[in-house]
């Protein structure tokens, strides 16, 4: 059975709030958002967080800061973003966290009067080189710990973030996150590439939408909802229901029994 969970909603920040409200909703966990000044590592009262998670039965995951990025020229950076990320392995250790999720950076680009230059493909050894750097030391941070890196889809995904993502995933430490929204506003670009990965999908964002935006509530949308939750059933996904409103959530919710996932 699939485990569904919510994200991390402005109208509730607060971690005792959010678990409040996954348990009305009857799911199962919350991916906190660590693009958020009370999720940062620093700010977060481990014992605490986990008393309550032990006292509620439910469990999360991580969206890691979307800002990160590994493979930065600046080695002050690039540093800075690999120690929060093994810091959050920590975490992850400390609250029994299966999954983070994370953006794959396509980095900075030039503008040409043809075409856009983008630096990591220009200087793919050195790109490539980080991203094997960044495996070694999450392999050996988590060692034979339940976790998984996951790297969401956001836009059409360049050749050189597929050839990087590939060898991530070459690790058991690295799988994938569909966002089905974000790929029906990229036009189904990422669809084939990650469903040719399909044994390393291990996490869901779902949410519907339109060609005005992302996000909306499940059958407010254009997508076909049911067929997408086919794929995380045959594929054991956690899905995060990532609708950003309280009332969005109790709609999308609702709707859950209508796809016979069951």
């Amino acid at each position: 059975m699939i485990q569904f969970g919510m994200p991390t909603l402005i109208e509730r920040p607060g971690f005792r709030a959010s678990l409040d409200l996954c348990n009305d909703l009857g799911l199962s966990f919350v991916e906190i958002n660590m693009n958020l000044p009370e999720y940062q590592i620093a700010a977060l009262d481990v014992s605490n967080m986990k008393k309550m998670l032990d006292d509620s039965g439910q469990f999360v995951t991580i969206h890691l800061d979307e800002n990160l990025n590994i493979c930065d020229f600046n080695p002050l950076i690039a540093n800075a973003n690999m120690e929060t990320i093994l810091n959050t392995i920590t975490l992850a250790k400390q609250l029994n966290i299966p999954i983070l999720n994370m953006h794959m950076a396509e980095g900075v680009y030039f503008t040409l009067p043809d075409r856009k230059e983008f630096l990591f493909e220009k200087y793919s050894s050195f790109y490539l080189d980080k991203l094997y750097e960044f495996r070694s030391l999450c392999e050996e941070a988590i060692g034979e710990n339940d976790i998984t890196i996951c790297i969401e889809n956001c836009g059409p995904y360049r050749s050189f973030q597929k050839e990087g993502i590939e060898l991530l995933l070459e690790s058991s430490c690295f799988g994938l996150t569909f966002d089905i929204g974000h790929d029906f506003s990229s036009d189904n670009a990422n669809e084939q590439f990650i469903l040719a990965h399909r044994d390393k999908l291990k996490h869901m964002h779902v949410h519907d939408a339109n060609r005005k935006g992302n996000h909306l509530a499940l059958g407010t949308g254009e997508i076909d909802i049911a067929s997408k939750l086919e794929i995380a059933k045959q594929n054991n996904c956690r899905c995060v229901l990532e609708i950003k409103t309280i009332e969005g959530l109790k709609q999308s919710v609702g709707r859950l029994l209508e796809y016979e996932i069951y």
